[in-house]
């Protein structure tokens, strides 16, 4: 991984570590706050490699729609389902229920 990704990655997960519980954003919120208007992709890699860390609510971070697209990525196919129900968080099908309520915009809360 060059320096750019992780510096890159860092700035992500000081993002995502101040969502609150109960709570989501998205991967393209993040990549807006940091400047990269096209940034989701990466963003979406970053989270990836969030999961082993527990530090890091990655649990928090849904698609543009609320959608759990990375799921995949928590060990069990429920398991971000579950940390997002701890978190307070009602999710059905796949998708975070209230999503526009309880959107979390990183530039609206943490300012640029």
């Amino acid at each position: 991984m060059s320096a750019d990704k992780t510096n890159y990655f860092d700035l992500v997960y000081q993002v995502v570590r101040e969502i609150p519980r109960g709570r989501v954003t998205s991967y393209g919120a993040i990549a807006n706050y940091l400047g990269l208007k096209s940034g989701a992709r990466m963003v979406g890699y970053a989270m990836n490699a969030a999961h082993t860390q527990p530090d890091i609510p990655a649990q928090r971070v849904v698609n543009r729609q609320g959608l759990l697209t990375g799921k995949h990525h928590f060990g069990s196919p429920t398991r971000m389902q579950e940390l997002l129900e701890e978190d307070g968080v009602s999710v059905q099908n796949d998708q975070v229920q209230d999503f526009e309520k309880i959107f979390w915009d990183p530039e609206k809360e943490l300012g640029i």
